[in-house]
C-alpha cells in the first residue's frame, strides 16, 4: 500500500515541480514531454521506494498482535506443529463430508 500511495504522491509532486522547471528554465533538447516525464517518473520512483520501506516497518503480523491478546482474554493459546494442524484440517473436512 506504501508503494502506491508513494507513486500516485510522486507522480503529482513530480509534475509539479517539473511542470515549474520547465516553465522557468525552457524544456531542453529533449522537449517538454520527455523532461516532464523524467521529473515525473524519478520522483514516482523515489517516494514509492521510501514509503513502502515505511510500510514494511510499520506492519505488525497478525499473530504477534493475537498472541499478545489472547492472555489478556483470558484464551488459551494453542501452538501446534504442520503435521498436528494438518490432521485437526483433515478430521473437520471429513466430518462435514458425513454430515
Amino acid at each position: 500500500m506504501g508503494a502506491l500511495m508513494g507513486g500516485g504522491v510522486g507522480l503529482t509532486i513530480g509534475f509539479i515541480f517539473g511542470s515549474w522547471s520547465i516553465i522557468r528554465g525552457g524544456a531542453g533538447p529533449r522537449g517538454a514531454m520527455a523532461t516532464l516525464s523524467q521529473y515525473m517518473l524519478s520522483s514516482a520512483a523515489t517516494f514509492s521506494f521510501f514509503l513502502s520501506i515505511g510500510s514494511v516497518i510499520r506492519t505488525e503480523p497478525i499473530y504477534v498482535s493475537s498472541l499478545h491478546s489472547a492472555p489478556l482474554a483470558g484464551q488459551a493459546i494453542n501452538i501446534r506443529t504442520k503435521y498436528e494442524g494438518i490432521q485437526l484440517m483433515k478430521a473437520r473436512w471429513e466430518a462435514e463430508r458425513r454430515r
